[in-house]
């Protein structure tokens, strides 16, 4: 019988061992949030000046690490999806931003980027031998499988996790403990506005559905709103408190999905410690590389699936744009076209694209007569089934362009209503 231990022991050292693997012109991957092994990236940026065009890649980075001008020169980071952490360096040119559907980030490692290292968080290895990459398995399963250095951060409060995400001592080249906590999220609380939108959503679920849902205050309220539904599955990319707290009161038990029948399945988590501690060694849970969970038409395989997914403005045939301020890029395309052409696919499906109707403090309607100049279209009118603000729900998938503005005037804030139809009869569309 193999002695996995000893390999373990043999690879075990620090993260700054770890990070003088690393070579100039290397490309590293790293997970979703938070499956960043944020002592490897420390480790890294600490010796940057040895360095030269490394690049890193990564949707969502949950922590700043190298996001400076200095560390550019050096390291410089390819932004998958911005986060807080990463924005200023993507809006200032010190880091660079790649359009892309999240369900296509693997076949893209596969056939078109570099992948030299690859690193995540995992939980303590098993008497097999074994990892589980269950805080983030989405592309980087994809990354680690072709990079020759596979980096681990051993965390004892990483869940271990049933599903495709395992690894194997044997494919590691380095390893290193950490006991630091795991990083979790906030919870945010409710606004009047979330809970409308939620419960405008919840209405609408039928009990069996299957649901894609994210984080935030709106799924949130979505997520308390459906607590007293029944038999309701979860096909997802991300793991939150509120679908944990779903399956705790039984309103998810996965017992009608066509697809992974009886199983919660996602591809990254991110949210509290006891979150972390639900998914450990959870039969119920599968954790999936996200060319599986995210495929359109693996999404579509459930009948009823659900899609739920924010936007910044809608404009009045029903472009949607997620992902940035004007021409400033904000986030990423992420999972949300996936996911709404996956429910398209769905026998009973349906999305819901979510948002309060104003911003800036009731300033600004977020539905407008066209997006601002260099928006970025996320979800095309096409792809659109139905809105939802504070005021109501509209159904725009398969209605004329003039039903459809009529439509996102009715649940626009009643402050904007008079100018967005005057802007409806100037551009002919009512």
């Amino acid at each position: 019988m193999a002695d996995w231990q000893k390999m373990y022991r043999e690879k075990l050292g620090s993260a700054a061992d770890a990070a003088a693997a690393i070579e100039s012109g290397d490309h590293i991957w790293f997970p979703v949030g938070a499956g960043e092994p944020y002592g490897f990236i420390m480790a890294l940026e600490a010796r940057k000046k040895s360095l030269k065009d490394v690049t890193t890649h990564q949707i969502l980075p949950a922590q700043p690490g190298y996001f400076d001008q200095e560390t550019s020169l050096h390291i410089k980071h390819n932004s998958l999806f911005t986060s807080g952490a990463s924005r200023e360096a993507v809006h200032a040119g010190w880091a660079d931003f790649t359009p892309n559907y999240f369900s296509e980030l693997p076949r893209l490692i596969r056939e078109v980027w570099p992948s030299d290292a690859a690193g995540a968080i995992v939980s303590p290895m098993d008497e097999h031998g074994y990892f589980s990459m269950g805080l983030g398995v989405d592309y980087t399963w994809e990354a680690l499988h072709k990079a020759k250095k596979v980096i681990f951060e051993v965390n004892p409060d990483a869940p271990r996790c049933y599903g495709n995400c395992q690894v194997h001592i044997s494919q590691v080249s380095h390893v290193y403990e950490s006991n630091d906590p795991l990083l979790e999220l906030p919870i945010i609380p409710l606004s009047d506005v979330d809970k409308a939108i939620g419960g405008y959503v919840a209405e609408m679920v039928r009990d069996g559905s299957t649901l894609q849902i994210g984080f935030g205050g709106v799924p949130n309220a979505v997520c308390k709103a459906l607590e007293g539904k029944q038999d309701l599955g979860i096909h997802t990319e991300m793991i939150t408190d509120g679908i944990m707290e779903l399956a705790e009161c039984g309103a998810v038990n996965c017992s009608r999905k066509n697809y992974n029948h009886g199983k919660i399945v996602g591809t990254f988590a991110w949210g509290s410690k006891r979150l972390y501690q639900y998914m450990n060694s959870n039969p119920m849970l599968e954790m999936h590389p996200v060319d599986y969970t995210n495929n359109p038409y693996n999404v579509g395989r459930n009948d009823n699936m659900v899609a739920i997914n924010s936007t910044i403005e809608i404009d009045l045939l029903g472009q949607c744009c997620s992902e940035s301020m004007g021409p400033k890029q904000w986030s990423g395309t992420g999972g949300q076209v996936d996911f709404f052409r996956g429910a398209n696919i769905s026998k009973g499906g349906q999305g819901f694209v979510t948002m309060p109707s104003t911003a800036k403090k009731g300033t600004v309607s977020r539905i407008v007569p066209a997006l601002k100049s260099g928006a970025v279209v996320t979800t095309n009118k096409n792809d659109v089934d139905k809105v939802v603000t504070e005021f109501g729900v509209v159904q725009m998938r398969g209605k004329s362009a003039r039903q459809r503005a009529l439509g996102l005037i009715r649940v626009s804030h009643p402050d904007f209503r008079d100018e967005l139809k005057k802007a409806a009869q100037a551009m002919n569309i009512i």
